[in-house]
């Protein structure tokens, strides 16, 4: 999970806070650390930072729970560890930004992608390497609302995760174990209907099988995904983008997707999903980097007609 940090006081170094495992990287080219690190992640729970430099993710590692500060200091990046799976998470800290990602080699064709991509020498797509963590909000998001998606998650988190060790005040997402033996009526209450709230369970039950896939190939991990009853296409993208850092993964299915590809692209204000994977196409092997360029933008379709209101699931 993730939270934006913006008050020097917190700024990572051994200097600032000596006996804390810090692990220094050079880096080669320029790194947005806010906008790397939440290409990838789910939302955090906890108090709302902002800044401009640095984030601060949290995982429950195979060696145990981690907090990790990230910060871009000019030509280094510097992360700082707490928790017993901090190691863990200094070896992760190169691929969670992007230091596998190679935006260089994207060439799209002259028009807006290419000026958002020029505009963006930052932005990488990092891999957080860990898949259930990216399965069970991907699970949430599935046919609901953002507003319902996102309740579920900070419910989950409150009922099922734990502070995370550190000095922030951010959660860990839940443990595996503990969904494991979760049934649907412990689920129903933080509005998680009996669809999501079994995916959920099921996938907690075969943890070991899906993590497995942070070593396949995006075709392999997508159908090891695939055979998890409950999970589609949309879901599986979804988690090939975060855990994997796949940078083609495409979210079929998607609500808005479609509506913001064809506006930026093609100025249509509406479209299905043929009609954006065929404006897509150009970028073949790069299309999850454009969704990404263009929702880092702010771009968005035209919205016509009142918002769909939110349900609350606890009352059905």
């Amino acid at each position: 999970m993730l939270r934006i940090l913006g008050s020097p006081s917190l700024r990572a170094g051994s200097r600032y806070r000596p006996g804390v495992p810090t692990r220094r990287l050079p880096l080669p080219w320029p790194l947005d650390v806010p906008a790397s690190v939440a290409a990838m992640t789910a939302k955090a729970v906890g108090r709302p930072y902002r800044g401009a430099r640095s984030a601060v993710w949290t995982s429950v590692t195979p060696d145990g729970p981690v907090t990790l500060h990230l910060e871009g200091q000019w030509d280094t990046l510097v992360g700082e560890a707490w928790g017993a799976g901090a190691q863990w998470g200094l070896d992760q800290m190169a691929r969670l930004v992007g230091f596998d990602d190679r935006p260089e080699t994207f060439e799209p064709p002259p028009g807006l992608v290419a000026r958002l991509h020029r505009r963006s020498p930052g932005l990488r797509l990092g891999a957080t390497g860990r898949v259930f963590e990216a399965l069970v909000p991907a699970i949430l998001g599935q046919r609901v609302t953002s507003v319902e998606a996102k309740r579920g998650y900070r419910g989950l988190v409150r009922a099922y995760g734990e502070p995370a060790p550190g000095p922030f005040d951010v959660w860990l997402p839940p443990r595996p174990d503990a969904l494991a033996s979760a049934t649907y009526a412990d689920l129903h209450p933080l509005g998680i209907e009996r669809t999501r709230a079994q995916t959920i369970i099921e996938a907690a039950r075969r943890v070991r099988r899906l993590e497995e896939v942070v070593s396949m190939e995006p075709a392999a991990a997508g159908a090891r995904l695939l055979g998890l009853r409950g999970v589609g296409r949309w879901t599986a993208a979804i988690v090939l983008g975060t855990a994997l850092g796949d940078p083609d993964a495409v979210p079929v299915g998607d609500y808005h997707i479609p509506n913001l590809v064809a506006w930026a692209l093609a100025g249509e204000p509406r479209a299905d999903d043929a009609r954006m994977l065929e404006l897509l196409a150009p970028y073949a092997g790069n299309r999850r980097r454009v969704l990404v360029l263009l929702k880092s933008a702010g771009i968005s379709a035209p919205k016509y007609g009142p918002k769909t209101a939110p349900r609350d699931f606890t009352r059905s």
